[in-house]
């Protein structure tokens, strides 16, 4: 019987990683790419504006481009690694992200800087399925926990990305962008590291997978699906134009970002805690708590000032991601035999859909003022606590995908 099930049947039994050292480095490629991607994109809005002497609906377009590549890109390529999983798709995924990233810093003309952060996001599409699978098999009796490492890399990577602007890009423009081939490299070095046990690993898989019987619950996986992308629209939307909000406020665009680096980095904190009380407690109440939790805290973060909005900013973040790594586990509960295709929607199609929100944001945020926006987005989580209300309980999804 599969491990992980046997640790969900008996909870006497202690949570354990299989393949710590290796879940670590793919964190760390995680971290790279989506330090290249989610983080930097949305939060070098404020400079390819001034670049391109673009709009807030022509910012909010590279938002969509970067996630809408992605989104797509990554269930299309989960399915493909259902079929026929590849271990290349690692290496090959993080260096697009990073060759993207890298010469949008040099683009000529607004329709080229689009082309290359679309290349950027089909990069990060091929690699997440992929990372997703080979932390699932690292995982052990620990699958909630091993989600966590992982995407802790990705969601510090997003948080650090606010970070680099003013540290480091504001004093040397989009020509800066071009240091970041280094980090390319670096990424690159991570993912051929972890290749040889990845390979190993697949091979053993093969007849485990054939071993896993039981039905897909489609309807749960598509709520699921819709409550990952409310998540998504409130915490790309705010990382994305937070600065713009703090603009508007008088707040220099330096500590503007360095506000949205806390509230993202205290998404990464809430991904950590999240994901380790998911191998404890049940998934489905987590993610309830956490969208609920989140609402107060969306709706006040406009109206605040101060040390005050610097707690709230911390609580919302931490909240509002605390259930990424949850989300991702109990996709791969429903559907068992398709872990590509259920990271793809969950990390990627799920998340990704927030380039769409990204996109209205930004028409309404020239139509209405940034300000205003802002008290939108108490509404997203609230949608999204209801929904999860709808979900199927873990106990009926273990009955329908035991193994023989």
């Amino acid at each position: 019987m599969n491990l992980a099930l046997s640790r969900e049947k008996d909870p006497a039994l202690k949570p354990r990683l299989a393949a710590k050292k290796e879940l670590f480095s793919l964190s760390g490629i995680h971290f790279i790419n989506d330090l290249m991607t989610t983080g930097l994109v949305p939060a070098l809005l404020p400079l390819y504006k001034q670049a391109f002497d673009l709009n807030y609906f022509q910012a909010g377009v590279i938002l969509f481009v970067s996630m809408m590549t992605s989104s797509v890109s990554q269930p299309l390529f989960g399915i493909i690694s259902d079929k026929h999983p590849k271990s290349w798709f690692l290496p090959v995924g993080i260096c697009l992200s990073g060759i993207g990233l890298t010469v949008s810093g040099y683009a000529p003309a607004y329709w080229m800087l689009l082309v290359l952060v679309g290349l950027s996001g089909i990069g990060s599409g091929i690699f997440h399925p992929e990372a997703m699978r080979a932390a699932y098999m690292a995982a052990g009796t620990a699958r909630g926990t091993a989600q966590a490492i992982i995407q802790v890399g990705g969601n510090f990577g997003q948080s650090v990305g606010p970070l680099l602007l003013p540290l480091f890009l504001i004093a040397t423009g989009l020509h800066g962008l071009g240091w970041f081939a280094l980090t390319t490299v670096a990424g690159l070095f991570l993912a051929l590291s972890v290749l040889p046990w990845y390979k190993r690993s697949l091979e053993q898989n093969k007849t485990r997978q054939k071993m896993i019987k039981g039905r897909n619950h489609v309807t749960g996986l598509s709520i699921l699906t819709v409550v990952v992308i409310l998540r998504s629209w409130t915490q790309i939307g705010v990382a994305g134009f937070l600065p713009f909000l703090y603009l508007h406020q008088g707040i220099s665009l330096k500590h503007g970002d360095l506000l949205t680096f806390l509230f993202l980095g205290a998404g990464a904190l809430g991904t950590f805690i999240g994901g380790r009380f998911s191998d404890l407690i049940s998934r489905k109440w987590l993610l309830f708590i956490s969208m609920a939790v989140t609402i107060p805290f969306a709706y006040m973060l406009p109206h605040v000032h101060g040390v005050l909005s610097v707690v709230v900013l911390f609580i919302f973040g931490f909240f509002v991601l605390s259930s990424f790594a949850v989300t991702v586990v109990y996709g791969q509960m429903m559907f068992p035999k398709n872990i590509g295709l259920v990271s793809g929607l969950m990390v990627g199609f799920g998340i990704g859909a927030g380039g769409i929100g990204a996109t209205m944001i930004g028409w309404l945020s020239d139509v209405y003022g940034v300000y205003t926006i802002f008290n939108f987005f108490a509404v997203l989580p609230f949608i999204a606590a209801l929904l999860t209300l709808l979900l199927p309980s873990e106990q009926s999804l273990l009955s329908s995908s035991e193994e023989e």
